[in-house]
């Protein structure tokens, strides 16, 4: 027999609805923006990829399996876009003097150049779609979405 639920669970219900309506638009965006923006670093790169470079912007250089974990994909789908990415001159690898075996995965001056020019374009693209909100307000949804983030990775 199922309980019945009280008026407040119906309000956490709808706000969490309301959430899931608004992550699904939000997400859909996302996909399509990243698509852009891969075809700007340049025109044969996959919108996945881009993510990468974001990566090895933010954190250096990295091994393969690292960045595999970090994204949670299998070492194989991670080999595949890095041999794309090498082959468009976007990344390169070096002898990682730790282990002999392994490599470290890093941005080119051509990647990194590339990349950078598309992220403060899109950067310009952000201040102008949120120039009538409150840089207190862009703060807290900077905030509320690292929250959500981290959250997601535990």
């Amino acid at each position: 027999m199922q309980e019945s639920r009280t008026g407040n669970d119906a309000e956490v219900d709808e706000e969490f609805l309301a959430l899931e309506r608004e992550l699904a638009v939000f997400l859909r965006r996302a996909r399509a923006s990243s698509g852009e923006m891969a075809r700007e670093v340049h025109p044969e790169l996959e919108p996945a990829a881009y993510g990468l470079l974001v990566r090895l912007e933010e954190a250096g250089t990295q091994r393969a399996t690292e960045l595999a974990a970090y994204f949670g994909v299998g070492k194989a789908t991670m080999s595949r876009q890095l041999r794309a990415l090498e082959d468009l001159g976007l990344v390169a690898r070096d002898p990682d003097p730790a282990d002999g075996r392994a490599s470290l995965v890093r941005l080119t001056d051509e990647g990194r150049s590339r990349f950078r020019r598309v992220r403060d374009a899109r950067r310009a693209r952000y201040v102008r779609k949120l120039a009538g909100w409150d840089r207190a307000e862009v703060a807290e949804l900077a905030r509320l979405l690292h929250q959500l983030n981290t959250s997601a990775e535990s």
